[in-house]
């Protein structure tokens, strides 16, 4: 294999990455920005002390972050499994969660770090932390790439494949 195939490929995988980081990101900002509207409007109406308006923000965010990798970010990788699929998201997000809410648990309950302010700096920095473990976890095995043998049958399956208007002209007898 010649270098400058070797490179072309190398830049092929970076570039295939920089889309993927930059959709995860879309997908993960929206969710940041949900999981902080509703950390502070469980707050603000509900007298729940500040990591359980956080866990139930870190849930509605986890729900909502599904549908956009699933149907935007990896709507290129393996559907089959949604079962194990999601079995497999929420297993990682609960750890994602356990993370994200132990930088906050460690500041409000270990330092006494409880204002407003304090409390959305490091909700913010607990999903910075859990968004690193969420991305590694879930593009290794969560949302998989289909394997290389699979997706060539499938592509050779689908070139084969003749389509009706074809067919029909080959059945009939050519007239002169």
């Amino acid at each position: 294999m010649s270098e400058r195939s070797t490179l072309g490929g190398l830049r092929a995988q970076m570039g295939q990455l920089a889309r993927e980081i930059a959709k995860f990101g879309v997908v993960g900002g929206a969710g940041v920005f949900v999981n902080l509207a509703v950390f502070n409007l469980v707050r603000s109406v509900t007298e729940l002390p500040v990591v359980r308006a956080s866990v139930v923000a870190t849930v509605v965010a986890t729900g909502f972050n599904y549908l956009g990798y699933r149907y935007f970010t990896y709507r290129d990788r393996d559907k089959q499994g949604r079962t194990k699929e999601l079995s497999l998201f929420l297993l990682f997000s609960a750890i994602g969660l356990i993370i994200e809410n132990g930088v906050l648990y460690t500041a409000t309950y270990g330092f006494g770090w409880d204002s407003s302010l304090q409390s959305n700096v490091f909700k913010f920095l607990g999903i910075g932390l859990g968004t690193l473990f969420r991305f590694w976890s879930y593009r290794t095995w969560v949302f998989q790439t289909l394997p290389a043998r699979d997706a060539v049958e499938r592509a050779e399956a689908f070139l084969s494949e003749t389509p009706p208007a074809q067919a029909n002209r080959r059945t009939q007898p050519v007239r002169k």
